[in-house]
């Protein structure tokens, strides 16, 4: 399977979608007044699309995933340019640490990160932290999902095979949550691949399925750790 979407739930699409298009420079895929999809290619790397469904109740105050974008040399400057763009700074207890952290214009907390070597090459997504019950066991979990491997970081790691785009980063600690992410990940199988396959596969490395109420074509489980995520409809992976 491959990582396609990363999904944040939006109470306005098209408004927080203006917001993240200019911020990570994607392409409009999608321009919808209930759905925003856009798409970031990396060079020589992977691909996946930013998906804003519009979702009602979005509550986003404990996330358990968050992006933290790349900042380097130059994070004083991309900083104010997504103040610009409406994010505002963010105080979650974080001390005095290199990154800086903002909320998007809807609340929803991201990171601007400092250099480091291991972001070289990651595009304007520098990485995915995902909190974590146990790093090691779900970094395992993921890699035998979707095919990255092992890199470098500060906690357990994985990146595209290619070397290229953003590390999916396994964080200890779980924050508590009361509902589901509002932000999560979507995989697709290939295609040829049959979605009960796909299913058990995922079921097999450690997956349970998630009780739900929504008519939907793709079926939604949850990592070892508790995390959502929704396997696709098999098909041509590009």
């Amino acid at each position: 399977m491959r990582l396609e979407n990363i999904v944040i739930d939006a109470r306005d699409p098209q408004s927080l979608g203006a917001f993240w298009r200019q911020a990570l420079k994607a392409e409009t895929l999608t321009w919808e007044p209930d759905l925003v999809e856009l798409r970031l290619s990396i060079p020589g790397g992977p691909w996946f699309d930013v998906c804003l469904p519009r979702v009602e109740g979005v509550v986003n105050d404990s996330p358990r995933i968050h992006l933290d974008l790349s900042g380097g040399a130059d994070q004083a400057r991309i900083v104010e340019e997504l103040m610009a763009l409406g994010a505002v700074p963010l105080d979650i207890g974080q001390g005095e640490v290199p990154w800086v952290v903002l909320a998007d214009p809807e609340g929803n907390p991201f990171c601007v990160m400092e250099f480091r070597p291991e972001y070289a090459d990651a595009g304007p997504i520098a990485g995915i932290p995902v909190d974590s019950a146990d790093p090691e066991r779900d970094a395992e979990f993921w890699q035998a999902l979707i095919g990255w491997e092992p890199c470098e970081g500060v906690v357990p790691s994985l990146r595209h095979p290619s070397g290229r785009g953003p590390l999916l980063e396994f964080c200890p600690g779980l924050t508590p949550k009361s509902g589901k992410n509002h932000l999560h990940l979507d995989v697709r199988p290939p295609a040829g691949a049959t979605m009960g396959e796909s299913v058990a596969r995922a079921l097999a490395f450690g997956a349970w399925e998630v009780d739900h109420e929504w008519d939907v074509p793709w079926t939604i489980l949850a990592d070892p750790s508790g995390n959502e995520f929704c396997i696709l409809q098999p098909g041509e992976q590009g």
